[in-house]
């Protein structure tokens, strides 16, 4: 029912979908959980986002680059790269996308030590959907607004978002 918007190594395919209740809200959901990514990736569409699905970390970094998202829900614990690791390219390309990690164990100590790598909200897999649901409408309310220009570190140049822009 909702496999057509699943993303996959070496080729993303998002699909839009319309959205009255949340219009232009696009997320990515990271999770490498096949039943919790179809889960998590079906209640949002339902809500009416747009939503892709990556099934790691990897996946969900190629998919940042090439798409503009208004949010990222991420596992930390993904093979390849994890959701720490995926914060630590989003830090490292200067994107502007706000996080929910949603995990079994969170990586506490790890942002603590590492206070760049931002995270807007994190939930426990023992979340109910309410409480998900309600996550994602306020830290998407919160950050409305904040993925306009970004300047960048080389020659003064600017960037609208991470598409299309190289990573270095």
């Amino acid at each position: 029912m909702y496999e057509n918007n699943f993303l996959h190594a070496g080729r993303p395919t998002p699909t839009l979908f319309p959205s009255e209740m949340n219009p232009r809200r696009r997320i990515l959901m990271a999770e490498n959980n096949y039943a919790v990514r179809r889960l998590n990736t079906g209640l949002l569409m339902d809500s009416g986002y747009e939503v892709d699905a990556a099934e790691d970390g990897a996946v969900a970094w190629d998919a940042l680059q090439r798409y503009d998202y208004d949010l990222l829900i991420t596992e930390n614990e993904m093979p390849q790269l994890s959701g720490v690791d995926l914060l630590r390219n989003i830090f490292a390309g200067q994107m502007t996308v706000p996080v929910i990690m949603v995990s079994e164990t969170m990586p506490t100590a790890e942002l603590k030590r590492q206070p760049w790598l931002h995270v807007e909200a994190m939930l426990s897999k023992s979340y109910v959907v309410e409480e998900f649901l309600a996550t994602v409408r306020n830290v998407l309310l919160a950050n409305e607004g904040t993925r306009d220009v970004v300047t960048s570190p080389f020659i003064g140049q600017t960037r609208p978002s991470a598409v299309g822009w190289p990573s270095w």
